[in-house]
């Protein structure tokens, strides 16, 4: 069982930035690949970054692309979300998940969520 805390969500102004962090325990964090994926109010939860076990390959939604980078230390047991150049619609809880199947952007994939992390950009 892997239990997963987000940390690092707050206000912050349009142009932004903030980092996210998601500490894993209770596993081998190495095993498993590792999303962030967020919720605004009224929407349905969405993709935003994965990344493999490796690290070596990482995946973006079209939103965030060349916005947000994805990280991981397998050392800390801890996956990172850096969001830069932060909008208005970028706001909502923002979940990390682990998962060890295949299907990077489908939350059906993930085993295992943290409870989230509110992120609010002000224009």
């Amino acid at each position: 069982q892997v239990q997963l805390v987000e940390s690092g969500g707050g206000l912050v102004q349009a142009g932004g930035s903030l980092r996210l962090s998601c500490a894993a325990s209770g596993g081998t964090f190495s095993s498993y690949g590792m999303g962030w994926f967020r919720q605004a109010p009224g929407k349905e939860r969405e993709f935003v970054a994965a990344i493999i076990r490796s690290g070596a390959n990482t995946y973006y939604a079209d939103s965030v692309k060349d916005r947000f980078t994805i990280s991981r230390d397998n050392t800390k047991n801890t996956a990172y979300l850096q969001m830069n150049s932060l909008k208005p619609e970028d706001t909502a809880v923002y979940y990390c998940a682990a998962r060890n199947r295949a299907g990077v952007t489908a939350t059906t994939s993930y085993d295992y969520w943290g409870r989230g992390t509110q992120v609010t950009v002000s224009s």
